[in-house]
């Protein structure tokens, strides 16, 4: 018997388990059994013609097995499989870059008295430059520690506004900071902890005309992004301009950390070839965080960071550093260069940035008013029907706890990852509404019905948020 650890975005469609044991004398066998027995997983982890999908990764106990053949890898009883799918200013008493000031021996005392960091140590740190893309959930905990520990300049991207539900998570941020811009209110916060750090602000959305130019400036840069296109695209910077990028992802109660783009090391690429179809791996803003997650993550992100810069330790270069906070354990995998990666394989095809946007399948956003949408409602014709006593049924598509939260009272919860198997509750004569959260997952089960044969479907746009902006204000947004 061979166990397979399910992660948490491939859960929904294999009855919630985490883990699963399983007959097969090969990886190949004991992957067949898994999709024999959750056959909805078949379809997120093969391809039509029964290859693996780029964006998934097949461990066996703690090896890449991804370019070995996989299917007769044999496996022992005990082993363990992994599916690891893809889951965005100085002060004046400072002395000059050479020198340490009075001050600041005393603030870094405790850093001086450690042989591995000494005096010569903390002039790296004071040298150093890092930049960090993001001032969220990771790039909080980032902020306030590098400062702390004293890197000279600190580079910030970021183009958002502090919201209420960033302060579940972004620490870095208070209650008084609602509404101000991320960068100004990090900026704030970090000079507070130490005057003697530059901050570099950039307040613009990293993109492919501004990176190189940007990211050019730095040492080395930490990826706190939360979104697909632009993890791609500072990984491919990195290579570019071969700066060190130290990584980090959450997602609920998991996250990984690892340094890509190291001199001989992997890049982002060779662990995800391609990023997963839009909407398989949902956003925190979807699935939720633990608030306390991405603080572990982060700190661990600095600390790779402030090792490189002083040249110390083994940094997580070829490894990938596994968290489970309801586990409360660390897992190690490797991770290998591929040497046909596009980016930093022997021969690389990708050598300047390109649109990451359409590399990773997410259209570029063209406003246009809801009514000219087909197969879209909004909240106000939504309210209005109920209000006619129209003949349509509203499904909510999010989950329970979710639904504990705030609902709408005419609404029937179908949870999207049991829709397949209580599609039997609904009539295809007549009208059907979705809604979720903000309208993504509602969408995916607009898509499910029609391809099922439902005509009249339609999904609320906006989800419940919109709901609340638009009709009720009585209901909490979260």
């Amino acid at each position: 018997m061979a166990k397979v650890l399910i992660p948490t975005p491939l859960r929904q469609y294999a009855e919630k388990r985490d883990s699963v044991e399983l007959e097969g004398s090969t990886v190949g066998e004991v992957l067949s059994a898994l999709t024999s027995q959750f056959p909805d997983l078949r379809k997120q982890l093969f391809t039509e013609d029964g290859r693996l999908r780029s964006f998934v990764n097949v461990y066996l106990n703690d090896e890449d097995i991804r370019y070995l053949k996989r299917d007769a890898t044999p496996v022992a009883n005990g082993d363990i499989l992994s599916i690891v799918p893809s889951i965005a200013g100085g002060a004046a008493v400072a002395a000059p870059p050479g020198e340490l000031s009075k001050d600041e021996i005393l603030r870094y005392s405790r850093h001086l008295i450690m042989p591995e960091v000494g005096m010569e140590g903390q002039l790296k740190l004071k040298n150093a430059k890092v930049l960090l893309v993001g001032a969220g959930g990771l790039g909080a905990p980032l902020g306030l520690y590098l400062a702390a520990a004293g890197v000279g300049r600190i580079g910030i991207v970021d183009f958002d506004v502090v919201d209420f539900t960033n302060l579940q998570r972004q620490v870095i941020h208070g209650t008084k900071d609602v509404g101000r811009k991320k960068l100004d209110s990090a900026a704030d916060r970090m000079r507070d902890i130490n005057p003697n750090v530059g901050i570099d602000k950039y307040e613009v959305a990293l993109a492919s005309d501004n990176a190189l130019e940007i990211l050019s400036s730095y040492d080395l840069v930490i990826d706190g992004t939360d979104n697909f296109p632009t993890r791609y695209l500072v990984n491919d910077a990195c290579v570019i301009l071969k700066k060190p990028n130290v990584y980090g992802s959450i997602f609920r109660f998991e996250g990984q950390a690892t340094v890509f783009a190291y001199p001989g090391g992997p890049c982002y690429r060779c662990l995800y070839p391609e990023p997963p179809p839009p909407g398989l791996v949902p956003s925190c803003a979807e699935g939720g965080v633990l608030g306390i997650l991405p603080g572990i993550i982060g700190l661990i992100q600095a600390t790779e960071a402030v090792k490189l810069i002083l040249g110390v330790g083994e940094p997580l270069v070829g490894r990938l550093l596994l968290y489970d906070a309801l586990a409360m354990r660390f897992r190690e995998l490797k991770l290998r260069r591929n040497p046909q990666c596009p980016v930093c394989g022997d021969h690389p095809t990708i050598t300047k940035l390109i649109d990451y946007q359409e590399f990773c399948g997410v259209p570029h956003h063209q406003p246009e008013p809801v009514s000219e949408k087909p197969g879209e409602i909004s909240p106000i014709e939504v309210k209005q029907k109920i209000d006619r006593g129209d003949d349509f049924v509203l499904i909510d598509v999010r989950e329970p706890h979710e639904w504990q939260i705030c609902h709408i009272p005419q609404a029937k919860l179908i949870p999207l990852g049991e829709l397949p198997k209580r599609i039997h509750e609904l009539d295809s004569a007549t009208e059907i509404v979705t809604h979720c959260k903000s309208g993504m997952r509602s969408a995916k089960a607009v898509d499910f019905l029609k391809q099922a044969g439902f005509k009249k479907v339609k999904n609320m746009t906006g989800g419940i948020l919109a709901w609340s902006d638009q009709v009720d204000p009585r209901v909490p947004k979260y």
